[in-house]
């Protein structure tokens, strides 16, 4: 059977988002095509100024590496229902340093930080090139974010032939040893000399000429690596002021398999379920019409997972619970008919509640990649719980905790699967494995918030390069999208006080 449309979509974002920031623009323009319009933390989101209101679509950013969308039921009260899917948006990585500009034996090298819990020696020998976010000084003095992407490979971390090393396992030093390559030090001589501008060195030796709190950027990158990164964004070297760039794989994501079963792609972890949430969101509003819902339909992919979630934009932070406390009062409109947007006064003592009845009513998907079997090690599985791909999306249990799920959440994720007529599948650890974790747990017990954890089944996690099913990705749309749908209705069904 051909793989859905929704897997060759998929391989469409995942190659046009290497950094979190992709991620999240990608993510943008998606919610914009699909009708949701762009709010911002700082703006007042109070009937008087309209921002927000029953019926609306809206999506908003936080860094540009962290984004929420949600889609408000027409029938929306304050205290009522917020179904919700948390993902991130955030892999690890080679992170290049603040100051990167490395040399030894001839070659040019660029210091790098591991970034996450990366399989680090699958980042050998693959052509690599260098994507993020550059901060620019514009003529009025303004500092404006650019994205870039730079599409050829550049950069390249060697191994060490065999002929020189013999030992049974590789297991390189990641601050001596993980260091790419960027050129012949001879190479980059001899091309400044030969394109040496004289006009150029005057403003060099004028913008020195006045206080720098910090070495110019041209002393701590290689200039070179400066010139490809501006001229991407098509600016001059001298106009970027800071950057945060982190090192990608230049080997665009494809189909794999004898029958196309296969995604082979980096960053599965965790772009696949970011991007099944944000496209459950889209096709929740489209199959399911928000007029009769008195609930509100949300996702939320964080950055910084990987590291532990504790940052402002992280899962950690107080992004979902502001946000979710800004929604939970929000007054309802006056009528269905009301064809001037008016609201319906909403009193002290209604909304002085508002934010606690909400939490208490909603509950919380935590969507992040699991684990397949792998045929090679099914002795490191638990016999009964051996996930295969293309079976459809991973319900992640642990006594321990270390997942949020529990039995009422499954009941209701099934009921939800039901609808969808999409598979589902049963995931714990062996007794004597360690265990992962995810947000959901750190996200529940900061809210008290009902809370279950799944994921698409994947191998080679953390990998440069990682392997899912194809038709798992139309599995998870269509599970988020029916629990997005269908929660306002299911909530009372399945309570347990």
């Amino acid at each position: 059977m051909a793989p859905p449309k929704s897997a060759t979509d998929f391989l469409d974002f995942v190659n046009a988002s290497p950094t979190p920031y992709h991620a999240v623009a990608e993510s943008a323009a998606l919610l914009r095509k699909a009708g949701f319009q762009l709010l911002r933390e700082r703006d007042n989101w109070s009937a008087a100024s309209s921002a927000v209101k029953p019926g609306g679509k809206y999506y908003l950013t936080r860094n540009g590496s962290s984004i929420v969308a949600f889609a408000v039921g027409a029938k929306w009260r304050p205290g009522n229902p917020i179904a919700m899917v948390g993902a991130h948006t955030d892999s690890p990585c080679l992170r290049i340093k603040p100051v990167s500009k490395r040399s030894a034996n001839g070659f040019m090298q660029v210091g790098v930080e591991t970034y996450g819990g990366g399989i680090w020696h699958t980042w050998f020998d693959r052509d690599l090139s260098v994507a993020g976010r550059v901060l620019v000084k514009d003529g009025n003095g303004n500092f404006e974010q650019k994205l870039v992407k730079v599409d050829r490979p550049i950069l390249r971390v060697p191994h060490l032939a065999i002929h020189l090393n013999r030992e049974p396992s590789f297991n390189p030093n990641k601050e001596d040893e993980l260091l790419p390559i960027a050129g012949l030090v001879a190479a980059e001589l001899n091309r400044t000399g030969a394109d040496a501008d004289p006009a150029a060195a005057d403003a060099k030796d004028e913008l020195e000429a006045e206080f720098q709190p910090l070495k110019a950027l041209s002393e701590r990158h290689h200039p070179y690596l400066l010139e490809v990164v501006a001229s991407e964004i098509a600016v001059g070297p001298s106009d970027i002021v800071d950057f945060e760039l982190v090192l990608y794989d230049t080997q665009k994501p494809c189909l794999g398999g004898l029958h196309d079963e296969f995604i082979f792609s980096a960053r599965l972890d965790n772009l696949n379920m970011t991007y099944c949430s944000v496209m459950g969101l889209i096709s929740s509003v489209e199959s399911a019409s928000l007029d009769a819902d008195s609930s509100i339909r949300l996702i939320a992919c964080f950055d910084h997972e990987e590291i532990g979630s504790l940052s402002a934009h992280g899962a950690d932070s107080n992004l979902l619970p502001a946000i979710l406390r800004r929604l939970s009062i929000l007054p309802p409109a006056v009528s269905e008919s009301s064809s001037d947007g008016s609201y319906e006064h909403v009193g002290d003592a209604e909304s002085a509640t508002a934010f606690e009845q909400t939490l208490s009513t909603s509950f919380l998907v935590s969507a992040d990649m699991a684990h397949s079997v792998h045929p090679n090690y099914s002795r490191k599985y638990e016999a009964n719980h051996q996930p295969e791909m293309n079976k459809g999306t991973v319900i992640k249990v642990n006594a321990n905790q270390r997942y949020a799920t529990n039995s009422p959440g499954i009941v209701l994720v099934q009921e939800a699967a039901r609808r969808a007529a999409v598979p589902l599948q049963l995931f714990v650890v062996k007794n004597d494995s360690p265990c992962g974790s995810t947000i959901g747990p750190m996200l529940s017990a900061k809210m008290g918030v009902r809370t279950l954890d799944l994921g698409n089944p994947q191998l080679s996690m953390h990998s440069i390069r990682e392997t899912a099913g194809s038709h798992d990705v139309e599995h998870a749309i269509r599970l988020l999208d029916s629990f997005l749908s269908n929660y306002g209705e299911l909530e009372s069904k399945i309570l347990v006080d």
